[in-house]
């Protein structure tokens, strides 16, 4: 058995890893257009009032894009502690998921090609029936996840 106090995985789903041409093209809406003012001000202030606002609000737009995927991936916590794994989701509201490793049958991982580049992937946590108890995209290492569970598992039974 593991201590109580032991916290072998800790993390929220990641940003970049999980989706790195978004966060690259993210990225690059909020870059380019101040790039833009900053190069050729004078060209754009000849055209008038439109064409600076519109690059500023294409940056507003991608912070605040960018601002809502980072609050949304730390709403996200998986944690495994000791004997138990903890899921917690939501930012105001919040919903959790706390599991014995014995109640949990199979933890499957899903990853795409891109994603095991960037060590990443899909949980799915099954206890029983056919349908996961939870499902958690973008964790890292999510095979360390896997294996966790099955050797807290095996010490548990």
């Amino acid at each position: 058995m593991s201590s109580d106090n032991e916290t072998a995985y800790d993390s929220h789903p990641a940003m970049f890893r999980n989706h790195p041409l978004g966060y690259l093209i993210l990225l690059l809406l909020i870059i380019l257009p101040v790039v833009a003012l900053l190069l050729f001000r004078e060209q754009i202030a000849g055209m008038g009032d439109f064409p600076p606002a519109l690059l500023l609000a294409a940056t507003g737009l991608g912070m605040l894009i960018m601002l809502y995927w980072y609050m949304k991936t730390r709403a996200t916590r998986l944690r495994i502690t000791g004997d138990e794994v903890h899921l917690e989701e939501g930012l105001l509201s919040k919903h959790h998921v706390d599991l014995h490793v014995g109640q949990i049958r199979a933890v499957r991982v899903f990853q795409g090609v891109l994603d095991r580049v960037f060590r990443v992937g899909r949980i799915e946590v099954f206890t029983t029936g056919d349908q996961p108890e939870f499902v958690v995209g973008g964790l890292p290492n999510p095979h360390r996840v896997r294996d966790l569970v099955r050797n807290r598992r095996g010490n548990a039974e």
